[in-house]
């Protein structure tokens, strides 16, 4: 005899609020600031210009989400993404051929995150403390092999790819951050990869005894991350035409996990929509607006990030105890 669960009213709201709470904070979001600015917040000039802004944090969030989905973090995304440039500009400097460029990103992307996944899964180690050593190995020997500066390029082809505009109005690293959304979500919803991911993080323990291959699959989190930097890393750099040792890349690493956070995604691992990252990109993109139109000092911008990063964190857990 099959039971049905009944639920109450209480419950059906917080079930609701659960499922449709970042959907909710967008809104929110979306009325406060149309509030502040008017109407011209809603034009799509300003639209396309908050998520240009963001996208390509956006597009290593999304990688990001399947580090983070295994209960690992990766510090040293911004700088890997900067690596990863740098060796792009210079194939592509050496060659004159953009696609040499875009695929050494690729190989570049991808090399240096199986790297990172084999020796923490390998070597045991936590992936924070092996992500915050090449964090600073990507930076020291980006800085000392530049001589504190950076590598530029003057290859049409190559500067095509983020300088292009489709209909003259809609940037092609818009394009690039929701077609990489698509993919991503695709692959967490309806893949093998994706749900044994997520049987990884909710209990590592449990996957290993089911037969699946827990080292192998947070290795592949990893691949995916590297193909996001990689992704990442030829927007960034094909838009400016350069990257610089010292100050491309800062702090992405903690935008990235930030949107992530705000998006949903458990830190310890197991929970959140991949989908709902888009939306924490949007909603940390509108952050920086709203604070700037409500006449916060700029220095104490990533102050009131931080704190956002803080109550979502304690929000999950909240959510959690609940449960």
């Amino acid at each position: 005899m099959q039971t049905t669960e009944v639920l109450t009213s209480k419950q059906k709201f917080k079930k609701f609020l659960g499922e449709y709470n970042i959907l909710l904070v967008t809104l929110l979001m979306v009325v406060v600031s149309t509030c502040l600015k008017g109407f011209t917040f809603l034009s799509l000039n300003n639209i396309i210009n908050i998520i240009r802004s963001n996208s390509v944090i956006g597009i290593i969030a999304f990688g990001m989400a399947f580090v983070i989905i295994t209960g690992n973090i990766d510090l040293s995304v911004g700088a890997e993404m900067v690596a990863v440039a740098a060796l792009s500009i210079t194939v592509i400097n050496l060659t004159n051929s953009a696609i040499l460029g875009v695929l050494t990103a690729f190989v570049a992307g991808i090399a240096f995150s199986v790297i990172t996944g084999v020796i923490i899964t390998k070597g045991r180690v936590p992936s924070f403390i092996v992500t915050l050593g090449f964090q600073y190995i990507y930076r020291s020997v980006l800085t000392y092999a530049l001589n504190g500066g950076g590598v530029t390029t003057k290859n049409d082809a190559y500067l095509a790819i983020s300088s292009t505009e489709i209909f003259g109005v809609i940037p092609l690293q818009i394009v690039y951050f929701f077609v990489m959304a698509l993919i991503y979500w695709y692959i967490s919803k309806y893949t093998t990869l994706g749900r044994r991911i997520y049987a990884v993080g909710s209990n590592e323990r449990a996957a290993r005894l089911s037969g699946i291959k827990t080292d192998r699959i947070k290795i592949m989190a990893f691949v995916l991350l590297g193909i996001a930097i990689a992704v990442g890393a030829i927007a960034e750099s094909s838009r400016m035409g350069s990257i610089n040792s010292t100050s491309s890349g800062t702090s992405y690493e903690l935008n990235a996990i930030a949107m992530v956070v705000i998006g949903g995604v458990a830190m310890e691992g197991g929970k959140g929509k991949l989908s709902n990252t888009v939306f924490g990109a949007f909603i940390f993109g509108m952050i920086s607006n709203i604070l700037t139109l409500v006449g916060i000092n700029t220095k104490l911008v990533n102050a009131v990030k931080g704190a956002i990063i803080i109550i979502a964190v304690l929000l999950q857990r909240g959510n959690k105890n609940n449960n």
